[in-house]
Formats: structure tokens, C-alpha cells, sequence
């Protein structure tokens, strides 16, 4: 039984973080990123923070995001791989615009309303 919620447990934190990552390779597909939208989510080891100067920054706006969109689910801790996304689309001057689209694409619903497809803003 402890193996089965493990694999349970696995399985859920998997399918949570596709479904992050869909979020965010659909707001920037909506911004236009459509060949770069796979390289700007790719983050391994090697990967660094193109400015210092621009961590405050990325980290003001991830936290933005967390509090004001729904773009992470609710139990999602923040994942320090968007603070280097986000690094990324301020070094492209889209950090900003990012932010409306995602506000627009998944407002932030007080807690116990659900969100189907259906209701979802449509896309820019």
C-alpha cells in the first residue's frame, strides 16, 4: 500500500507539473514564441540568470504571478525553473506582457471554484 501511494503521490506531482508547463507554453505561444516557446521552458543544471540585476525582478514577478493568476494550482510551491523563464523573457523585454496574458488566460478565482475549458478567457 505505502508503494501504491507513493506511485500515486509521483504520478500526481508529474501530471501537476505538465500541466504548469502546458500553462505557460500556451501564454507564450499567445505572445508569439511559437518556435522558441520549448527552448525558453527548457532549464537544466547548466542554466544561469542572464543579469543579476534582473533576479529581483523575475522573483517580484513570479510571486505576482503566484499570488494573481492561476497559472500555478493552489498546493504548488514555486519552482526556482520559472524564476530562470522568467529571467528569460525579461532579457527578451516580454516579462510584462507575459503577465497580462496570464491574468487574462487564468485570473485568479477565489478558493473552491472550479475553472473548465469552457470557461477560460479566449485566447489573443
Amino acid at each position: 500500500q505505502e508503494w501504491q501511494k507513493l506511485n500515486y503521490d509521483i504520478y500526481t506531482l508529474r501530471q501537476t507539473r505538465k500541466e504548469v508547463r502546458s500553462r505557460w507554453k500556451h501564454i507564450l505561444e499567445d505572445l508569439g514564441f511559437h518556435k522558441e516557446a520549448d527552448s525558453l521552458l527548457s532549464v537544466t543544471k547548466l542554466s544561469i540568470i542572464s543579469d543579476s540585476q534582473n533576479m529581483g525582478k523575475a522573483r517580484d514577478i513570479l510571486l505576482k504571478l503566484s499570488e494573481e493568476t492561476n497559472i500555478f494550482p493552489t498546493s504548488w510551491e514555486l519552482s526556482e525553473r520559472y524564476l530562470f523563464v522568467v529571467d528569460r523573457l525579461i532579457a527578451l523585454d516580454a516579462a510584462d506582457e507575459f503577465f497580462k496574458v496570464a491574468s487574462m488566460v487564468y485570473p485568479k478565482r477565489p478558493s473552491g471554484e472550479r475553472v473548465d475549458d469552457s470557461q477560460k478567457a479566449p485566447q489573443c
